[in-house]
């Protein structure tokens, strides 16, 4: 079943997410447009087999009308782009580029898009400049500046060209037939024989199959969804999210790394010259890191269906979303324990001046006794 067939076109799209950090939070009232787009709650149609109770968060997404564009090699194509907002303080940017190519290494120049007018990245970048200066509005403590996005690339392909109608294919055959081709495309390498065995098997190990013709083989920069047309929104939603996670746990990241920077400048200064400042920025630190923990996991309450589930279980996985809980965890602690430290610090400068003062008073007593 490897990929011998020339004549047989790969057919589908290849869709880029794009995750940003936008604000502290969102405000409770809907979002209903965004750069003059109505929205929608997003809503999960589960279509494998799900419990009877279930629960989905549900992110306001606009969907933008299709725009042609001019790749890098001549070709025309309508692209589509999307926009979720996610009660967190993040959004992402969703874009489509079909694709109908011979072999998958074909696919290996579209992880970095160019256009005739510039690069996908840069356009994404402007567009959700836009978006987030619409939305300003709707946030809480808006970020001045969008950081660099999380960006994942999903290569989503409609069928096994010539094997999809094979009596007992499956598509878990195909990917053992064309293992090393498939990890050269998530690894972005034109050359599948560079690669080592051992890349090969860590690069598509992350893999699930419903279906006997359905494959979703997840890595850290780029996955692929075979068949799945009937779930494939929810799988992107899927992975939109893990990468909504990422990104707020890294920027979380980076507000814990200034937070102990501060912390140890003022470990250098006098004890009496912490204020009541530092310890009030300790505590909405400590609550801002209680509310994203909260929100994180209110975002993946979609395991009423048990295969986005795995889906995301590989992707966290991926992204080692749980180290980076973890090392928040940790820092949050190092933090406390600095500050501990610095009170304590106080604690004895006070109780110095105490019993300096009680002594002061007890020597002015005798002073008055011995003058009478």
């Amino acid at each position: 079943m490897a990929e011998t067939n020339k004549k047989m076109l790969y057919r589908g799209e290849i869709v880029y997410i794009y995750a940003y950090d936008i604000a502290y939070d969102i405000k409770n009232e809907p979002v209903t447009q965004i750069l003059g787009q109505p929205t929608r709650d997003y809503l999960v149609s589960p279509s494998k087999r799900i419990p009877k109770q279930m629960f989905f968060y549900r992110p306001r997404v606009a969907e933008f009308a299709g725009e042609k564009r001019t790749l890098g090699n001549g070709q025309t194509v309508e692209i589509g782009k999307s926009v979720k907002i996610f009660g967190v303080g993040a959004m992402t940017v969703q874009v489509r580029v079909p694709f109908e190519v011979e072999r998958l290494d074909e696919l290996v120049d579209y992880h970095d898009l160019e256009f005739g007018e510039g690069g996908l990245d840069d356009e994404v970048g402007q567009f959700a400049e836009k978006v987030l200066k619409d939305l300003e509005p709707h946030c809480v403590r808006p970020v001045g500046t969008l950081t660099q996005a999380e960006a994942y690339t999903v290569f989503c392909i409609s069928g096994l060209p010539g094997l999809s109608g094979e009596h007992g294919f499956r598509a878990e055959d195909w990917l053992k037939a064309n293992r090393r081709r498939v990890a050269s495309l998530l690894m972005q390498e034109e050359d599948d024989e560079v690669l080592s065995e051992q890349e090969v098997d860590e690069s598509t190990g992350l893999y699930l199959s419903y279906y006997g013709d359905d494959l979703v083989v997840v890595d850290w920069d780029s996955a692929i969804i075979v068949g799945q047309q009937d779930a494939l929104d929810d799988m992107l939603h899927i992975m939109e999210v893990a990468n909504v996670q990422l990104v707020e746990l890294a920027a979380y990241d980076k507000v814990l790394d200034e937070a102990l920077q501060r912390a140890y400048s003022d470990m250098n200064r006098q004890p009496g010259s912490l204020t009541r400042k530092m310890l009030q920025n300790l505590r909405e630190l400590r609550i801002d890191l209680a509310r994203l923990s909260d929100e994180l996991s209110n975002i993946t309450k979609f395991f009423g269906d048990w295969h986005l589930a795995k889906t995301h279980k590989n992707l966290a996985d991926r992204f080692h979303l749980n180290d980076w809980q973890r090392i928040i965890v940790e820092k949050t602690r190092t933090l406390d324990g600095l500050y501990q430290i610095l009170l304590q610090k106080r604690y004895n400068v006070w109780m110095l001046a105490l019993e300096a003062a009680i002594v002061l008073l007890f020597i002015i007593d005798l002073i008055v006794i011995f003058i009478k």
